[in-house]
């Protein structure tokens, strides 16, 4: 294993790092050396909030970042160029993600870049692409993802939201759950049961339409940290027209499960632990945080050693993934060994840096000036509780590493 950039990545990541330097917003460079807004719920896309934010200057910031990433081809830097993304190899988006992470540099265009342009790309039509591509690309079009349900989220087969057909047009009624970003979204991507005769696996569609379609409601689901990030979405004959479905009719299990693959990749997580760690462990060195976590420090060092170490055993599985791609091997029961142990790890940095601040660890509000880090390690262990359910959960896939990497029988 060689660990060590070679000379072309060495001067690839000396680019992009050099890039983040001269074009991120000051904005987003102030709010990540305070340290505000780096912990947030594990399902926000915090370019989407700020795109729509009512505040001018954060509103602008991310417009103009938007347009410092598309002039290079990096807002969708894992798109092949003929798609207008980057082309970049396996191997430079590791290296891009990393220094995206370590500068606290938002992603652009969510959802839509990183999961339903790259699944278009395989199932959709050309007039599709040439219509949906570029303003994903743009950020003119944010998108939100309609999976879930209230019976139907690890088992996301049973969903029950129907799309009838009526001449050329589908009339969707039904209803989703922890729908992220819907309050932000001008459309969404959404698995709708369009044969319910047919088994549970099949008879499923993927519909894109407009949120903004008369029957579409939105309902927000406040956090236990008090954002509002996901939401209940509502669809009350919803009418849309038959050539948005995505694929196949009835096929929509396979476009998901193309979509799904992307989503779960997670080259960047150890970074931001790493960011976690760093940020913690430089406030104390303060006299503020020496005053909020005091003689803790001493009871937490070899926990906070050990969660480093973790950190890196999370690097190397990130390492080994992408390296398997770099070698056209597509990883199967390795990402979710990597999935698993990355939201643990996640949810321990939180609890550990909880221990450390102790009873400050209380102070949930942002402003109060006894909150350590404006609240950020307290928001973050909260929103950690989801970590190992969100995307698959750690159950899930430890059935995928018990039956296809280790070759156990299924039930």
């Amino acid at each position: 294993m060689d660990w060590a950039d070679t000379a072309e990545q060495a001067a690839f990541r000396g680019e992009v790092h050099e890039f983040i330097e001269t074009r991120l917003p000051a904005w987003y460079r102030a709010r990540h050396t305070l340290g505000d807004g780096h912990h947030v719920g594990p399902f926000s896309d915090d370019y989407g909030g700020d795109r729509a934010s009512s505040e001018p200057v954060r509103r602008d910031a991310a417009l103009a970042w938007a347009r410092a990433l598309a002039d290079r081809r990096w807002v969708a830097p894992h798109w092949p160029v003929e798609y207008g993304g980057g082309g970049m190899t396996t191997m430079e988006q590791f290296i891009f993600r990393q220094e995206m992470a370590r500068a606290g540099a938002p992603t652009v265009g969510g959802g839509g870049v990183q999961m339903l342009g790259p699944a278009m790309m395989v199932h959709g039509s050309e007039e599709q692409k040439r219509h949906y591509l570029p303003a994903i690309l743009s950020g003119e079009t944010a998108w939100g993802q309609g999976f879930s349900e209230p019976g139907a989220g690890s088992d996301l087969a049973s969903l029950q939201t129907r799309a009838v057909r009526d001449g050329d047009e589908y009339v969707i009624n039904g209803q989703k759950i922890w729908t992220s970003g819907a309050h932000h979204a001008d459309w969404i991507f959404a698995l709708v049961r369009t044969d319910p005769d047919a088994p549970k696996h099949r008879g499923i569609s993927m519909l894109l339409f407009d949120m903004h379609s008369p029957g579409v409601s939105v309902r927000p689901l406040i956090s236990a940290g008090w954002q509002h990030e996901l939401n209940e979405t509502f669809f009350e004959d919803v009418r849309v027209p038959a050539s948005q479905v995505l694929g196949e009719p009835n096929r929509g299990w396979y476009v998901a499960m193309t979509l799904l693959d992307f989503e779960r990749s997670n080259i960047a997580g150890a970074e931001e632990v790493r960011a976690h760690l760093g940020e913690l462990l430089e406030y104390t060195r303060t006299e503020r945080g020496a005053c909020h976590a005091g003689e803790r420090m001493r009871l937490v060092r070899a926990e906070l050693a050990d969660r480093y170490i973790e950190s890196e055993v999370l690097f190397n599985f990130s390492f080994r993934i992408i390296s398997m791609q770099s070698r056209g091997i597509v990883p199967n029961y390795e990402s979710s060994v990597s999935k698993i142990f990355g939201a643990t790890l996640e949810q321990m940095v939180a609890r550990s840096a909880m221990k450390a601040f102790g009873l400050y660890g209380n102070v949930w509000d942002r402003g109060d000036e006894h909150a350590p880090l404006a609240a950020s390690f307290t928001q973050l262990y909260v929103h950690s509780i989801p970590r190992t359910i969100m995307g698959g959960s750690n159950e899930i896939q430890r059935n995928v590493i018990a039956t296809r990497g280790l070759g156990l029988p299924r039930g």
